[in-house]
């Protein structure tokens, strides 16, 4: 193939353009910043704002928000519930996407049979679906949960609230 080939001029502006784009980092300017930092967090960080939980749950229940703003849509939070105590009958607003960090959590959602979480375990609960659950570990049960909504926890059934 020659130099002034057209088939070759195109092929090496495509390459070059190919090459160009790949080594672009983002498309963005050097210098722009993120909307946010990036985060990562244990539930052992000596930083972390550890709450009172609604008044229904167990005492010494404790609520961290890990991100976001617990009264706005899309907040992450981590639930402690103390080692042995029950978690009674209760819902949420919004539905709730969980990872069990610590100890071992029996939930029981509405009309589904129980489910054992063990460190590691991923639960989903639909939004306005009520559960109960118990921390059967000898040590206190830490939940990270994310919040679709705005954060909550509701007494009884959604029925008990008039809904």
């Amino acid at each position: 193939m020659k130099a002034n080939n057209p088939k070759h001029s195109a092929w090496s502006l495509l390459c070059a353009s190919l090459l160009a784009l790949a080594t672009s980092a983002s498309g963005a300017p050097a210098d722009a910043q993120p909307a946010e930092p990036a985060l990562a967090r244990t539930m052992n960080d000596a930083d972390i704002a550890w709450g009172p939980c609604p008044p229904f749950l167990p005492q010494g229940c404790g609520l961290a928000v890990l991100h976001g703003d617990a009264a706005k849509p899309n907040s992450d939070v981590f639930l402690r519930i103390p080692a042995h105590a029950p978690l009674p009958m209760h819902w949420h607003s919004s539905a709730e996407r969980m990872i069990l960090v610590a100890g071992e959590l029996r939930v029981s959602y509405q009309g589904q049979p129980e489910a054992v979480l063990k460190p590691g375990s991923y639960a989903y609960g639909p939004a306005k679906r009520p559960h109960e659950g118990m921390c059967v570990s000898d040590e206190a049960c830490v939940l990270f949960i994310a919040f679709e909504g705005p954060v909550d926890a509701v007494p009884g059934l959604p029925g008990d609230a008039g809904l």
